[in-house]
């Protein structure tokens, strides 16, 4: 088979085509011919040799989910046969036309949902999906605030929270992507150049603040959110872009008896990875299939076009999900 591998830590250019040899399948785990691969910045970290794989997954193959077809199965495999068609996440190895994956962190794709648009949904809508309703539930008619808007995760989370009938305030540092947020139904949009924004915030719901707020950046923001959050607010840190370090006021923490929350879930054990994919089947993909969200993708690149894939994300030019064509639809 042909994978894209991590030649050494280090820039796009170590991203190299190679052939190896075709796993297979063992007991309870399913073989998948790959046919979307989605980029994610988990990637480039991996690349960069700054986010190891975790055991059990290749170290060298990036890839953090896929859609394909079910092409072999293991020993006692019953949820899943060839020809079935199938998306998901996983640790690592997507960016090759074959991965092998337990059944249970598996999701069977709906007939009205074709491989292009199935390969750009687990990571995104799994990720909000977990923070806002897992982590934060958020219940309809709260206000969150949504950082990164224009990411992935970012397009994902404003869909979702609308689904539910929250109000949504979307920030990001370009204009050109809060255009394209109000698109996806944002009630506000804020320009965040000088990580300034509580009072926007607060002026936008009315003196309260956000219910819920979105942490895709990190870094200072946080202290900001902290600001920006109304009494009892929720606060689910998913992404460090902005940096790993900040200084929170702890005394606003205390008297709006804030909750702040770390999320990720790349390293998490099985057993969680498994409901992790559940709630790809089981909620995520039938509202896709029903048309009530939607990823937003970006561009699709050819597998060999790997290093490019990853300059473009690097550059946050991005608007969306980037994905690698692995092999084209039968």
């Amino acid at each position: 088979m042909r994978a894209i591998v991590i030649r050494e830590p280090g820039g796009p250019e170590v991203l190299v085509p190679r052939d190896l040899p075709e796993p297979e399948p063992p007991a309870s785990f399913v073989r998948v011919a790959v046919r979307y691969a989605g980029v994610n910045r988990a990637d480039l970290l991996q690349r960069a040799g700054m986010y190891p794989a975790p055991p059990g997954v290749p170290a060298d193959i990036p890839g953090l989910e896929y859609s394909g077809v079910v092409d072999a199965v293991g020993e006692g495999v019953t949820r899943f046969a060839p020809g079935d068609r199938v998306c998901g996440l996983v640790g690592g190895g997507a960016y090759a036309e074959r991965l092998v994956v337990h059944e249970g962190e598996v999701a069977r794709v709906p007939a009205s949902i074709d491989d292009r648009t199935a390969g750009a949904v687990p990571e995104v809508f799994v990720t909000a999906y977990d923070a806002l309703l897992i982590r934060a539930g958020l219940a309809p008619g709260e206000a969150v605030l949504i950082h990164a808007a224009g990411s992935g995760v970012g397009t994902a989370a404003i869909q979702l929270a609308k689904a539910l009938g929250c109000f949504v305030i979307a920030t990001s540092r370009t204009e050109e992507k809060l255009a394209r947020c109000k698109e996806l139904g944002d009630d506000v949009t804020l320009a965040v150049k000088d990580v300034s924004f509580a009072d926007a915030v607060r002026d936008a719901t009315g003196g309260r603040g956000a219910d819920v707020v979105l942490e895709l950046a990190g870094g200072s923001y946080v202290a900001e959110d902290v600001r920006a959050a109304a009494v009892l607010g929720r606060i689910v840190v998913v992404g460090l872009t902005a940096g790993a370090r900040t200084d929170v006021d702890l005394r606003l923490l205390l008297m709006k008896r804030l909750t702040i929350t770390g999320t990720v879930l790349r390293s998490r054990p099985l057993a969680e990875k498994i409901r992790s994919a559940e709630v790809l089947e089981r909620h995520v993909l039938p509202l896709v299939a029903a048309g009530r969200v939607r990823p937003v993708i970006d561009r699709v690149l050819s597998l060999v076009e790997a290093p490019a894939a990853h300059a473009y994300v690097a550059s946050n030019a991005s608007f969306g999900k980037v994905l690698l064509e692995v092999a084209p639809p039968a």
